[in-house]
């Protein structure tokens, strides 16, 4: 247990730190400066306040909702609208008078003095939607199905510590530096009307998600440290012991690996088990009629079956990939199977799952785990997770978490026979170049790494920098900047430092890329673009430090660039 204690700390603390936290984060910062030095309690009612919120209700709140017959999503727009209305008394004293009324004789202690601090808090811990692990995911799910236990109340409590410790850091923190600010000192009543506001505003952001593409640009750093603490074979074992099951999954008969032995070795086809079935599923989505399928009727064909959870950061940036080895090998005889299990009592509403499946092009059919029942057939811990399935039923790959998709899609081409361009160059996990550049978006809705000042959403004739930082790119020539991708005009050319073995970029139009690395010729090629968006290959070889200079014909549509 007291692994997981530790575990637990760790992981909330990486969760506190990561941009899932960043439409809260506004809240906190400006709540902690309300009354200045004053009240330097603060920001520990706001924190304290969230966490157990979150606490609580991460470990009964689909029960309770249960118990109350009330909508699944009613914690998360409770959460949303008391923050609106915390902004409003803020925003506005005469208000925030009457709505302090009620509390005037609760037990609450200095509530008014702390300015309905700790609601606001219980709030912000209802919408609070943090990064998935195996811990988050072993929470969830051990409370949904097993009860609470004093083993999942301990390591509830030190996610929750772990996630408290940052969150003060950065209050305590804004709250020092405020009261060195002379006009913040001498402001606190307009401090409080703009903080009033702030809140309304996070209100607002959560309620339309349109902090989802900050959310999913999650450091690689911090996605391979969460990996490295949560998903190994000790952790794994102790969350085994919180659902009194043995911590191996095989059925001792000796003749195939369990998953977690199969998830060690995600590039060959192994022999993993039989499939599970897709048990309790309350809603398909994506088929005719909203009929179910069946695993046991899908003989002869390959299977991809997808643990995912919209609100999961992790989750929506597998999408992509899921997505287009759907759209790619469903004529070769690839099935596609989404399992929605949800984290949160939101994400069990159907029509939050529909919009949420369209705003990210998921078209293959998507089955509603809302009770667990899947998760639980399939020894699930966290989101997502792949199974690969080949034509007998028997699971032939497993892969947990981001990643491997060279790999998975290698032995999806190996399971249908087929010899197609892949899609993702296969590299082994072992081998992918350690400190290589992260993930860049060319869009500017996501864009962290451009050189350029951007003009959008109409053309512009950019200077290409001959100096382009590390890990940054640069546009020359004429280019029309959108928020997902920038569109090539007349002499438009593209400028990439980077470090990595591999270097691919998503393309889409018609036309031709010509791609030349500084230094080396004969790694010049041009690639030759057509049909739907696809990744690409530029350069593949040995993890090199370079410039890769790219020039395209009008009309070229450039995504992303990700590296191995």
């Amino acid at each position: 247990m007291l692994t997981l204690i530790v575990v637990g700390v760790v992981s909330g603390a990486i969760t506190a730190i990561s941009p899932c936290v960043l439409p809260v984060l506004p809240a906190i910062l400006t709540s902690s400066l309300q009354d200045g030095a004053a009240n330097r309690r603060r920001p520990f009612v706001v924190v304290g306040g969230l966490v157990a919120s979150f606490a609580v209700f991460t470990l009964i709140g689909g029960a309770l909702i249960s118990f109350l017959h009330l909508p699944d999503d009613f914690l998360r727009w409770a959460g949303i609208v008391t923050l609106a209305v915390v902004g409003l008394g803020l925003a506005w004293p005469w208000l925030g008078h009457v709505l302090e009324r009620p509390f005037v004789n609760t037990r609450l202690p200095r509530l008014r003095r702390d300015g309905n601090g700790f609601v606001m808090g219980l709030a912000l811990g209802l919408v609070f939607v943090p990064c998935a692990g195996p811990i988050l995911a072993a929470i969830t799910v051990l409370a949904a199905t097993n009860g609470v236990s004093w083993g999942l109340l301990v390591l509830t409590l030190s996610f929750s510590v772990g996630i408290a410790i940052p969150l003060l850091v950065f209050g305590v923190a804004g709250q020092a530096m405020g009261s060195r600010i002379k006009p913040v000192r001498n402001n606190l009543g307009a401090l409080r009307v703009a903080s009033g506001v702030v809140l309304m505003a996070t209100a607002l952001v959560i309620a339309t998600n349109v902090a989802e593409p900050l959310q999913r640009a999650v450091p690689g750093f911090l996605a391979d440290a969460q990996s490295r603490i949560e998903d190994s074979q000790t952790v794994r074992t102790e969350l085994d012991g919180l659902k009194g099951k043995p911590a191996t999954a095989s059925d001792g008969l000796g003749r195939y690996m369990s998953f977690d032995e199969c998830s060690y070795v995600p590039d060959t086809l192994n022999n993993c088990g039989p499939e599970r079935p897709l048990e309790g599923i309350t809603a398909w989505l994506n088929t005719p009629g909203g009929a179910p399928l069946s695993l046991a009727d899908l003989k002869g064909k390959v299977v991809l079956l997808d643990f995912w959870t919209y609100s999961c950061i992790n989750c929506q940036r597998t999408l992509p990939y899921v997505t287009a080895w759907y759209d790619k090998y469903k004529a070769d005889g690839l099935v596609v199977i989404g399992v929605h299990t949800p984290e949160f009592g939101f994400e069990k509403v159907e029509g939050n799952v529909v919009a949420a499946s369209a705003r990210y092009g998921v078209t293959y059919p998507v089955a509603l785990d809302n009770d667990y029942a899947t998760w639980n057939a399939w020894d699930q811990r966290y989101w997502p997770a792949h199974y690969l399935i080949d034509q007998t039923g028997t699971v032939r790959q497993v892969s947990y978490g981001e990643g491997d998709y060279g790999e998975t899609e290698m032995l999806i081409q190996q399971l249908l026979k087929t010899g197609a361009e892949p899609t993702v160059a296969p590299t082994a996990a072992a081998t992918l170049t350690r400190n290589r550049s992260l993930e860049s978006y060319v869009g500017y809705a996501r864009m962290q790494y451009g050189d350029n000042d951007i003009v959008r959403d109409k053309a512009h004739v950019y200077t290409l920098n001959p100096t382009v930082r590390g890990n940054h790119f640069s546009l020359g020539g004429t280019w029309t900047v959108g928020p997902e991708h920038a569109t090539a005009g007349r002499d438009a050319k593209l400028s990439l430092n980077f470090y990595a073995a591999d270097a691919h970029l998503v393309l889409g139009g018609t036309g031709t890329v010509t791609v030349e690395l500084a230094g080396d010729p004969s790694a010049t090629r041009v690639l030759s673009v057509s049909g739907e968006p696809d990744l690409y290959t530029l350069y593949q070889g040995e993890p090199v430090a370079g410039v890769l200079t790219l020039t395209f014909t009008p009309g070229i549509e450039a995504y992303a660039f990700t590296f191995g």
